[in-house]
């Protein structure tokens, strides 16, 4: 876990002067995948672990902005932040800063300082972290009123314009909204959302794979493609349908023998995956944490079958955890090819054997030792005080 006494001191060895410190939290999505780019229900949650962004204004529209895991240092001048991705991490603070550069008031040249304990490219979204609790730092420096609809929305365009994800708005919501001890029921469309509770009786155990597949981004935006392109298959004969939310299973079968099988999968998975998440909601409310076990189980196999974003070692490591005594249930979660696996076990099962036992087993079966957190539902972005 971060310090925040440490990291000001290291702002302070870094540019002379105390900070002020912000954090956004990184998340796991506990059922509804691929969803929120097709204005579908998603359940994420956001969880104990952070990007920290120390900051002090500066005289000057500049940013200097440094990173502790890059082990680099960065300037943004405010009056020339560029334009599109270089696949440098500053992508995604150039992109933040262009984005709300574009509103009112003007923002203010700060130096900045970021440190994170959310695993990199482990499908925790560590990219929304970073824009959000960067975003916020930015906006509270220059003394701007800050609408957290407004800061996830402009972090995901900062991410479509700069880091070439074309990502939902899910990730960004939840570091924004995020609720200590709850998940968030989430419309992707509307922005509707309620809290829901996460239950005593259950524990959200992530287990990092410990791989992350080069390929995840061109793959993620071709799914979207496919996507897009289902969409206008159904419209042609449904007009109603704006987005894969819109159309039901009976519609799609119907349109088949029109759309080639690859989108026709795609599809599928998608408006599977939204009954799921509604499903999953109910069974939680009911304390059924069996039937949600088994709708995450129904989610992976989809993902793993239909929208082909899985991988050799996901699916080992969702067998391996679905195997255990007091587990009810897991699934991959995240963009996919690697990266972490979800799950939901009770709260009574001894957390050090469950930790062992899926090192243990997985480490036979792929020769890789897996990082295993127990996670808590943690609040989203704010300010250290």
């Amino acid at each position: 876990m971060i310090d925040p006494d440490g990291l000001t001191r290291e702002f302070e060895a870094a540019f002379g002067r105390p900070p002020r410190i912000f954090r956004a939290p990184g998340r796991v999505n506990l059922i509804g995948e691929h969803t929120d780019y097709n204005d579908g229900f998603v359940m994420p949650m956001a969880i104990d672990r952070s990007t920290w962004v120390a900051a002090a204004p500066r005289p000057d529209r500049t940013l200097v902005v440094q990173s502790r895991e890059f082990g680099d240092r960065r300037e943004v001048h405010l009056d020339d932040v560029g334009r599109g991705r270089t696949g440098h991490w500053s992508d995604y603070v150039r992109g933040v800063t262009a984005v709300l550069e574009r509103g009112a008031p003007p923002l203010r040249g700060a130096d900045c300082y970021i440190i994170s304990d959310v695993p990199i490219g482990a499908g925790l979204s560590s990219s929304a972290a970073i824009e959000v609790s960067f975003g916020y730092a930015l906006l509270s420096i220059a003394g701007a009123p800050i609408d957290l609809t407004a800061l996830a929305r402009a972090c995901q365009r900062a991410e479509h314009e700069f880091a070439g994800t074309r990502c939902g708005i899910m990730d960004q919501t939840i570091a924004c909204r995020g609720r200590a001890g709850t998940l968030l029921m989430l419309d992707t469309r509307s922005l509707e959302s309620r809290f829901v509770p996460l239950p005593s009786a259950i524990r959200v155990v992530v287990c990092n794979t410990m791989v992350a597949h080069e390929l995840a981004s061109a793959e993620y935006n071709d799914r979207r493609a496919d996507c897009e392109a289902g969409v206008r298959i159904l419209a042609s004969k449904y007009p109603g349908i704006r987005a894969l939310r819109d159309a039901t299973k009976e519609q799609l079968e119907a349109m088949k023998h029109e759309m080639p099988d690859r989108v026709f999968r795609r599809c599928r998975h998608v408006i599977t995956e939204n009954a799921r998440v509604e499903r999953a909601a109910e069974a939680l409310a009911a304390s059924d944490f069996h039937a949600f076990g088994r709708l995450m189980g129904e989610s992976h196999r989809s993902l793993r079958d239909d929208y082909e974003v899985s991988c050799a070692e996901l699916d080992a490591m969702v067998a391996i955890v679905q195997g255990l005594d007091g587990a009810y249930g897991a699934r991959m979660t995240g963009g996919g090819f690697g990266g972490c696996v979800v799950a939901i076990i009770d709260a009574n099962a001894s957390q050090d054997e469950l930790c062992a036992r899926i090192q243990t087993r997985y480490r036979a079966r792929t020769g890789l030792r897996p990082d295993v957190w127990f996670c808590a539902a943690a609040s989203g972005v704010s300010e250290w005080i």
